[in-house]
């Protein structure tokens, strides 16, 4: 069965309690990212990973995060942390997630420490148990920390020691989460150390590299001494959005197309996340919401 499976309903009668089939995911699985030079699919294995994602304004850089998103959102072993500076690239998911954050760094702030308390809390439970990180079989679930350009946080919003307190909260999110199931997927037009601190970059496993106007601004996001090697996302056609380069540890760059979903695609899966999540509890939107509010 696909998302448009549904449970048959009487006429005039309230949804049912139970949840209908859906598509069975999980974050286990790998993420589909879309298709390489040769038209073949590409799968990204999130689990244990957290990616980088730059480029310049228009380069596909919010589609991908929120293809991303679209998949974690799908997955019952996900809750969703969503932080997002301009609010709507990421904010058709709102009813999805647990948290949402606005332009408002010190709500992002507080999110950033509660997360790093559930960091703490899983890293205690695994060392009672004798264990060095968690599986898929762990009565909690993993958590998805997505934040879309983090320069708003890092060097836009706020006075300088609460950029620098964000930026150190999410470097150490970034460093020590992967093993408790905590993943960072963050995108940003140019991460350079004045938007990103450079001990906070090289932590992420995975980069991809939309169109960029420079060699050095592609250098910046895939490593250095890529660009001199014939791999810069600054050869990328403009017109072509959501092309790059995708790079993981050790690896080599590989040309990617990244899928691409519309708003009216966005809404429809949001929806359905939404209403599975609501439906099995994994959101309860009356609490969320009366949180927001006290936040």
């Amino acid at each position: 069965m696909d998302l448009t499976d549904t449970i048959e309903l009487p006429a005039h009668t309230d949804p049912p309690a139970t949840v209908p089939v859906g598509a069975g995911l999980s974050i286990f699985d790998p993420v589909f990212l879309g298709i390489d030079e040769f038209g073949q699919a590409v799968y990204l294995p999130m689990i244990y990973r957290n990616i980088l994602i730059g480029g310049e304004p228009g380069a596909g850089k919010s589609s991908l995060l929120n293809t991303i998103v679209g998949h974690a959102a799908l997955c019952p072993d996900v809750r969703l942390c969503l932080l997002d500076g301009k609010q709507v690239e990421l904010g058709l998911w709102e009813d999805a997630c647990d948290v949402f954050v606005g332009p408002d760094i010190d709500h992002a702030i507080r999110t950033l420490r509660r997360v790093q308390t559930v960091m703490d809390n899983r890293y205690t439970f695994l060392k009672a148990r004798r264990r060095r990180k968690v599986g898929p079989n762990d009565v909690f679930g993993q958590i998805l920390v997505a934040c879309d350009e983090i320069a708003y946080f890092s060097a836009t919003a706020g006075d300088e020691k609460t950029q620098k307190l964000f930026a150190a909260l999410l470097r150490d999110i970034v460093a020590r989460g992967r093993a408790v199931g905590i993943i960072v997927a963050a995108a940003t037009q140019r991460p350079s150390s004045d938007i990103i601190p450079t001990s906070l970059r090289d932590l992420f496993a995975w980069r991809f590299a939309g169109r960029c106007t420079t060699d050095v601004s592609s250098d910046i996001v895939l490593g250095h001494g890529w660009a001199a090697r014939g791999f810069s996302s600054n050869s990328i056609d403009p017109n072509n959005q959501g092309a790059g380069f995708l790079i993981a540890e050790g690896g080599i760059p590989a040309l990617v197309k990244a899928a691409y979903m519309t708003d009216a695609d966005i809404i429809r899966v949001a929806d359905y996340a939404a209403w599975t999540r609501h439906r099995s509890g994994l959101v309860a939107p009356a609490e969320r919401h009366a949180a927001k509010a006290a936040a």
